[in-house]
């Protein structure tokens, strides 16, 4: 048994603490940036129950979808569809965000509509196109009912009547350890100048300059974490006006979070539509400077060869851009080496279920 420091038994969240650890940040990341809550510490036997969860059907009202169902370690935490696919085959509307990184973030989703990995971790069970669940209480109702998470939840947090707030914080435990660093790019900058291939580094040198990625595309975690209007999809009847349905500002209207580019190789189709199945086509959206709309964010601003912006009506791409057809080629070939090698995400899997 674990005591308090007042002598007597540990509260469960004194327990949690004793054994609380260090996240072990990889070549590339800043550790100080890292958004660990005061109040879920990290603990390896967290991380093992949230790694558990995340795997298991159970957690749908059926049992056909998991956490992993649209954020599966092979495609880099997405599903390699334009959508997701949730409970009795339903469609959503958007592209499964790949969860590599958010432990490096607060808003969550593409609308950024959960202020925390706890709370995102929540949203899906009871969405009736994902988990498809009437209610969390159903949720915890059913794990109550599996011995092992009884037991489970009792070493964690104390406790084996938990509640829906447990199990988001052992979700968030694990998702936070789902880290992408060490790579190429990483060893490169580093002082390794054998880790870039010659077209990878003239693709970097574009990307922090002519091309401007990096504007959006911020280094460590490759993603400002704001929201922007590319244009995506706005030229449908009625678009997704995502952050808009959040904030309700109008200048939020088709905008959408920046996603990360870290192990990009692996999360296509792109944008929150699934609408570029390639990084050529994502490299060539931007070169044109996304589509014209009422609320097109100023960072994707083509060039002609001269400097000046291009005309453009509504509903068009903005230019063909100031890159050059190699210069495409070369911005791919930055990008791929943003993949993690070291610790490889993509061989985890999950543990054999709890009964």
């Amino acid at each position: 048994m674990a005591w308090g420091g007042n002598g007597g038994p540990a509260s469960g969240q004194e327990v949690l603490k004793l054994f609380e650890v260090k996240l072990k940040v990889p070549l590339g990341l800043n550790e100080a940036d890292l958004v660990i809550p005061a109040d879920n510490p990290l603990t390896p036997a967290k991380v093992a129950l949230g790694r558990q969860l995340y795997f298991d059907t159970r957690l749908s009202a059926n049992g056909t979808v998991a956490c992993a169902t649209c954020h599966s370690p092979r495609f880099g935490f997405t599903d390699g569809q334009p959508v997701s696919t949730g409970i009795k085959g339903q469609k959503g509307g958007r592209s499964a965000p790949s969860t590599i990184n958010r432990a490096f973030s607060t808003l969550q989703f593409w609308d950024g509509r959960a202020a925390s990995l706890e709370e995102q971790a929540k949203g899906p069970m009871v969405n009736p196109i994902e988990m498809g669940n009437p209610s969390h209480a159903a949720v915890v109702e059913r794990l109550k009912q599996i011995v092992g998470y009884r037991e489970a939840f009792q070493r964690v947090f104390g406790t084996g009547d938990f509640t829906i707030e447990h199990v988001a914080k052992a979700i968030a435990a694990y998702e936070r350890t789902n880290l992408s660093g060490n790579a190429p790019l990483d060893r490169f900058r580093a002082g390794d100048n054998t880790a870039l291939s010659e077209a990878a580094q003239r693709g970097l040198a574009l990307f922090e300059g002519k091309a401007r990625c990096v504007r959006c595309h911020t280094p460590g975690t490759f993603t400002d974490e704001q929201f922007h209007n590319l244009g995506v999809g706005m030229v449908k009847p009625q678009p997704d006006l995502g952050r808009y349905d959040i904030t309700k500002q109008e200048q939020a209207k088709g905008a959408f979070k920046t996603p990360t580019l870290r192990d990009s190789a692996l999360t296509a189709p792109y944008f929150h539509d699934g609408s570029a199945q390639t990084l050529e086509e994502v490299v060539e959206y931007y070169n044109k400077g996304g589509i014209q709309n009422p609320y097109l964010s100023p960072e994707p601003i083509p060039l002609q060869g001269d400097g000046a912006p291009e005309p453009h009506g509504a509903g068009e791409s903005r230019s063909r851009g100031v890159l050059t057809v190699p210069d495409r080629g070369h911005c791919v070939c930055g990008l791929r080496p943003r993949a993690a090698t070291v610790g490889d995400y993509r061989k985890r899997g999950p543990h054999p279920a709890l009964v």
